[in-house]
């Protein structure tokens, strides 16, 4: 089975569902940490900015859990800004887990892949993300955000000039950071931050 080339990002709850979307999906995959969305503003934020650059998918479980994340992400954003997407309510509970949800249903990481690959079939595109992108590891590296002595302080610098979570690790970082600018404002910011840091 070819992966599906997924244009917008796609919001799901946790990691698990993440794991199971990126088997068959070649995209840009945001989890919320499930309810700790709710006591993280840097998240929500993140969520917001890529709806409004780019419109998101929001795939949450059906069950109560997953009806109040998405109840609380389409409240953050103009509607023409989210596709609504929704799994079938199967019984049943994933392989990881000893007992079945409250709800007795399966969530995103426990759906056949079949099911998830038609479900996203009509959003697939090989249209790139416009003018963003092109940061790289190795960018990362040679300008000490990573692999280095104070990789980790310069990170939490470039999060917080982008309104971005501070928990995020290096790879999580430069995932965000390519859906929302390009190598040139990369550059730039890099150059602003270090001007800071030296003067003070």
């Amino acid at each position: 089975m070819e992966k599906l080339k997924i244009e917008k990002p796609i919001i799901v709850e946790g990691k698990y569902d993440k794991i199971t979307l990126s088997s068959i999906l070649d995209a840009h995959i945001i989890t919320t940490g499930g309810f700790s969305l709710f006591n993280k503003k840097e998240t929500l934020s993140l969520i917001k900015k890529l709806g409004e650059k780019h419109g998101i998918i929001l795939l949450t479980d059906s069950d109560g859990g997953g009806r109040q994340i998405r109840s609380y992400i389409t409240s953050a954003l103009p509607k023409d800004k989210i596709i609504q997407l929704y799994i079938p309510q199967i019984e049943g509970k994933e392989r990881r887990k000893k007992t079945a949800s409250k709800a007795g249903l399966l969530g995103v990481e426990g759906m056949d892949t079949e099911i998830l690959y038609k479900l996203f079939l009509p959003f697939s595109s090989d249209a790139p993300l416009e003018n963003v992108g092109g940061i790289t590891k190795n960018d990362f590296y040679f300008d000490g955000l990573s692999g280095g002595e104070g990789s980790k302080e310069k990170r939490l610098l470039l999060a917080k000039a982008l309104s971005l979570p501070d928990d995020m690790s290096a790879n999580a970082l430069l995932e965000a950071i390519n859906l929302l600018i390009n190598k040139e404002t990369y550059d730039e910011l890099i150059k602003t931050l270090s001007e800071s840091n030296s003067d003070n």
